[in-house]
């Protein structure tokens, strides 16, 4: 993969963030970064993705009818992906509401999907980073806007094991009884397409 380069990007360019931790793909806590591979597959950019220094993540565009798309999957361990999802949304010149999250939620059952319109982070330091270098390089509060796709993995016997449980590999059963990951797709697709759809979103 090489280097983005290139002029500006066009303003009305909706962002994916997918959420997790490079060096363990696999695992529950990366799933976020699963589903964003399975979408650039979908769109046949998985190919074109590229290494973009600037924001620190591999970086890939796509066509999707009307909205042009950039698919982001951050170097930097969770807790700190905020610092790359921010950076990007600033050089991309997009609202907080024109970035949407992708990652996992252990509150939900394994396999359930649910696209949450901001709020909260809800414990997740993937998610509270983001809000909080949102609100650092844009203004408080509109981190807190940002479009979530949340995919269930499960809740832990204990709470006291929640960290241990995330960054643990799906068991083979668990792995049968996930749902495909192009339902998740289908669902950032359509939110995708929602957004490109607004009058405040234009060329």
């Amino acid at each position: 993969m090489g280097r983005v380069v290139g002029p500006q990007f066009p303003r009305c360019r909706p962002q994916v963030a997918g959420l997790g931790n490079p060096g363990l793909p696999g695992t529950r806590h990366s799933v976020g970064m699963a589903v964003l591979g399975q979408l650039a597959r979908r769109l046949r950019v998985a190919e074109s993705r590229a290494r973009d220094r600037r924001c620190a993540a591999d970086l890939a565009l796509a066509s999707l009818g009307d909205a042009q798309l950039a698919l982001l999957r951050p170097w930097r361990l969770m807790n700190v992906n905020g610092r790359i999802v921010a950076r990007a949304t600033e050089l991309f010149g997009l609202t907080a509401e024109e970035v949407c999250l992708v990652h996992d939620e252990h509150h939900k059952p394994l396999g359930k999907l649910a696209l949450k319109l901001g709020g909260s982070a809800r414990g997740h330091s993937g998610v509270r980073s983001c809000i909080s270098c949102i609100d650092s390089n844009m203004s408080p509060a509109l981190g807190r806007a940002m479009p979530r796709l949340r995919v269930g993995i499960g809740c832990p016997t204990h709470p006291d094991t929640v960290q241990g449980y995330v960054l643990g590999y799906f068991a083979p059963a668990e792995q049968e009884l996930l749902p495909p990951l192009l339902s998740a797709t289908d669902l950032l697709l359509d939110h995708v397409r929602e957004r490109s759809q607004r009058p405040s979103c234009s060329p």
